[in-house]
């Protein structure tokens, strides 16, 4: 081979918070198998707040294309395509801040980028080779938010409103859901929608079957 790589797949998954993104890509590495799929989640790439105070770190739009490192994400996900290895920083949703720890993420046959604003980045998105758009009701994702910021992040049910009134409902009028246009495969109702999961699926099982033939004959 020359020395060269062997193509991997780039994956991305949006959508608005609580649509369901994180179920759809555990059930497409479950499907797939771990051993084949690598992931890069944009929560990881959140900006480190250390230094700002309590009270600025509650007004920041955590929502807005500005709070995320896309240059290091980029810079990441390049790496993982040439089968390098990656140190994703570890980030707290408790003080908003990296903690100095990293996961080691090892490059696989499939990467899958995921997050709410992965189709905002031209950059990025250029990467990707499927992009995909998990499409649920606003209601529903307001509902999963506030439970899993309560369960998860110790938030107060007022500081969850107040925050999804002020910034992500703004945001995500904005930012995320034009992005939607931009998407090969839009999935209504994320992870519950097993018939357009399955089809994913499918999709990525064909690509790795086509590429594993496609090496033996190189090798062979």
């Amino acid at each position: 081979m020359s020395g060269t790589f062997p193509r991997r797949l780039v994956v991305g998954i949006a959508g608005g918070t609580g649509s369901g993104k994180s179920t759809v890509a555990e059930k497409i590495m479950a499907a797939v198998g771990e051993e084949h799929v690598s992931m890069l989640d944009q929560d990881s790439y959140y900006k480190d707040l250390s230094g700002w105070t309590l009270e600025q770190k509650r007004r920041h739009n955590f929502d807005h294309p500005d709070a995320i490192e896309f240059a290091l994400m980029r810079e990441h996900l390049d790496k993982l395509r040439q089968g390098v290895p990656v140190l994703k920083p570890v980030y707290s949703f408790h003080s908003s801040t990296r903690t100095g720890e990293h996961t080691q993420i090892k490059p696989s046959d499939v990467i899958i980028v995921e997050g709410i604003l992965i189709l905002w980045d031209e950059q990025l998105r250029d990467r990707m080779d499927i992009k995909v758009f998990v499409d649920t009701d606003d209601d529903i994702r307001m509902i999963r938010r506030l439970l899993r910021d309560i369960r998860e992040r110790s938030r107060t049910v007022e500081r969850v409103v107040d925050q999804y009134m002020q910034t992500v409902r703004p945001s995500h009028l904005t930012f995320v859901e034009p992005t939607k246009r931009y998407a090969d495969i839009i999935i209504p109702e994320g992870g519950m929608n097993q018939v357009a999961v399955s089809m994913v699926v499918a999709t990525l099982k064909h690509w790795l079957t086509d590429k594993a033939g496609t090496l033996e004959g190189v090798i062979n």
